[in-house]
């Protein structure tokens, strides 16, 4: 059998989802003409098994294909599958409360990479990693909005903006127009330079601008929640991954006349002294840091990245290169700080970083945007038209509604049958939102209003529903996937009642299955034995003298065993028990009559002391039940397969049967 046989374990498991996208050419490529199988009624179609065929292939290009026998040998396997599954639809396992649960999950987990969200999601993953690689040091300018801003409002801090942009243009400084105009309080400190900077460490508009920009080079207004920003890229380069360093931190006494030259002195004399060849830095850090979350821990600081910290305490972290570098005396607001560097690494694949900026993206505005876009697509793709004078009228009249009193607001006002909108021509109305608002157990955060948060949910479960009804009806990949899935939950579920649990948990049937079958749970000859391997063989006069000589006992090898163990416990390996004597490695090639013997075997010596010999015998039933259980079970399986073909009789379509063989070699 080769690697392209399906073994009965795929058939069990049917769950590896990996190897899924591989197969789509393969399903693409075939037709649903005439059915496979008919399984007592029932058809079966052959893209089916091509599916799972092709799941399973590994082969190299240009390798043989599948020959006749192996393919007969899976078609017979599908078959003994499919009659289980049809089994298991006949007695009502698909609509078990159980199943319908595992399956719901399921369809949940397998669904998600073939939707317009995920397609989405994926190119601002890559688009996220992509900025990783660099980093971009900006100077900005905030204006905000006063509160409660009119329209009228916003125009005068826009043109506000466009003013300060064309004085840049014109040669101002960005840094001091920053301390005369902006309104993030953190420019009086530090002229509007923000640093360095990498993807997600600013909001989505304002990480879009800066960018798109090069050194030098100024934004229009940039609108972000905080009001309208002009930016100033300064520099951009290569990220340089992430540092780990420890440091040393003197604070400066705000209240002392002379507080800022005391830290400064003392942090110099500390400077001095770590330039000692004789100095130690983890004791210099625990007696004069202070820094008590680091202090005892030699002041190591978690690994960081670039604007992640102060851009002084950054920069200079960075500025290290070699293991064990330590920077002059820096200052930030905190006071003065030594570093030293423990280790550097780059930037991390794609791979490893592919769920934390994941979650990351879920977390910001980037969410809401994907969310829009692809509420966008589906509108388009399945034929969304919205009724906008209904949809007007109702969120004047419900958007003060509270959820509770939502319904009956409708129906007082006569509002019930109002169309909302139309999806792939089927018509929603007002009704349709209050029932679905009565369904969900959840409340919304309401920042608008009570109609226009539960109308964009709404509309948006609707779409989700359409886009994997599309899914289900048109993509032949996924369709084969979920009904893997579907069927490999049905198997299991019959298998485990009418195989497994029963085979494991009826022992008057496994005692009367050994009986009936005892000639093959026998044991042939066997012999107390305890066999000593040789491995250092300047040992072996001293094993020869314990050994030699004596009758076996487990107070000679207890003895034996704890002498060399105490000495030289790889001087020797050891085998003892009760042991079947004419197959094994050393065993058969002794003497059964000898006592003590010395035997050569695979390239070692080994030392052979014999007691009592049994001859053949069976083997008592608490002594082979893990054998008679998996045989009990091999006989129920084979019994079910031969009770189902004759419950559900197989046809088998000579040319489909072709076709199949024929596209599996293509």
């Amino acid at each position: 059998m080769t690697n392209r046989t399906i073994s009965a374990l795929l058939f069990t498991l049917l769950l590896i989802f990996e190897s899924s996208v591989a197969t789509m050419a393969f399903v693409q490529a075939t037709g649903q003409d005439d059915p496979l199988l008919t399984i007592g009624g029932k058809t079966v179609d052959k893209d089916e098994l091509i599916y799972l065929l092709s799941k399973g292939n590994k082969s190299e290009p240009g390798t043989p294909g599948m020959s006749r026998d192996e393919f007969d040998e899976n078609l017979d396997l599908f078959i003994n599958y499919k009659l289980k599954v049809r089994e298991a639809e006949a007695k009502g396992l698909d609509q078990s409360e159980e199943f319908l649960k595992e399956f719901e999950s399921f369809r949940e987990n397998i669904k998600a990479p073939f939707l317009i969200r995920n397609s989405l999601e994926e190119g601002e993953l890559r688009k996220a990693y992509s900025r990783m690689q660099e980093i971009i040091r900006a100077s900005h300018i905030l204006l905000q909005f006063p509160a409660n801003a009119s329209e009228e409002d916003s125009m005068i801090v826009l043109r506000m903006a466009m003013k300060i942009e064309d004085e840049i243009k014109n040669g101002g400084s960005i840094n001091d127009l920053a301390v005369e105009y902006s309104d993030d309080p953190s420019a009086q400190i530090n002229k509007g330079d923000l640093g360095y900077f990498t993807a997600l460490q600013m909001v989505q508009p304002f990480e879009d601008a800066a960018f798109s920009l090069q050194p030098g080079q100024v934004s229009d207004p940039v609108l972000t929640n905080f009001g309208y920003h002009i930016i100033n890229v300064k520099d951009r380069q290569p990220n340089p991954g992430q540092v780990r360093v420890s440091h040393i931190l003197i604070r400066i006494d705000e209240n002392a006349p002379n507080g800022e030259d005391l830290a400064k002195r003392k942090v110099a004399d500390i400077y001095n002294e770590i330039q000692k060849v004789s100095t130690i830095w983890d004791d210099i850090v625990k007696n004069y840091s202070e820094d008590p979350s680091s202090s005892l821990k030699g002041g190591i600081l978690p690994w960081f990245s670039v604007g992640s910290m102060i851009p002084e305490f950054e920069m200079a972290a960075f500025s290290l290169t070699e293991t064990g570098e330590v920077s002059p005396p820096i200052r930030t607001r905190y006071g003065y700080h030594i570093l030293r560097l423990e280790e550097k690494r780059p930037v991390e694949s794609f791979e490893s970083m592919e769920e934390s900026i994941r979650s990351r993206i879920l977390r910001d505005s980037r969410s809401t945007m994907i969310q829009s876009q692809v509420m966008s697509i589906q509108k388009s793709r399945y034929n969304f038209d919205e009724n906008e004078g209904n949809v007007a009228k109702l969120r004047a009249e419900l958007n003060t509604t509270t959820k509770s009193g939502f319904a009956q607001y409708l129906t007082e006002k006569d509002l019930a049958a109002d169309q909302l909108f139309s999806l792939q021509g089927k018509s929603y109305i007002a009704q349709d939102l209050a029932d679905y608002m009565a369904e969900e157990e959840i409340s919304l955060k309401i920042k608008t209003g009570t109609f226009d948060a539960w109308y964009e949910r709404f509309a948006a479960s609707e779409l989700n529903k359409a886009e994997e009804a599309d899914l289900a009806a048109n993509n032949k990949e996924y369709r084969m996937l979920l009904k893997e899935y579907r069927d490999g939950i049905l198997l299991f579920s019959l298998m485990n009642e009418e195989v497994w649990q029963k085979g494991l948990m009826d022992s008057v049937a496994q005692k009367a299955f050994y009986q009936k079958n005892i000639q093959e749970y026998q044991w042939k000859g066997r012999v107390n034995a305890y066999i000593v391997k040789v491995l250092d063989m300047t040992q072996l006069d001293a094993a020869r003298k314990i050994l030699q000589g004596n009758p076996l006992s487990d107070e000679l090898i207890a003895s034996f065993e704890s002498s060399y163990e105490s000495t030289n416990s790889l001087a020797f390996q050891t085998e003892s028990g009760n042991i079947e004597y004419s197959e094994h490695p050393v065993l058969s090639k002794a003497n059964m009559n000898e006592s003590y013997q010395e035997l050569e075997a695979n390239g070692h010596l080994h030392i052979v002391l014999l007691g009592e010999k049994t001859n053949a015998e069976p083997k008592k039933f608490d002594e082979t039940r893990g054998f008679v259980i998996r045989d009990y079970q091999e006989y129920l399986d084979k019994n079910l397969i031969e009770t189902l073909r004759k419950k559900y009789p197989v046809k088998i379509n000579p040319k489909a049967k072709e076709e199949t063989f024929i596209a599996l070699n293509q």
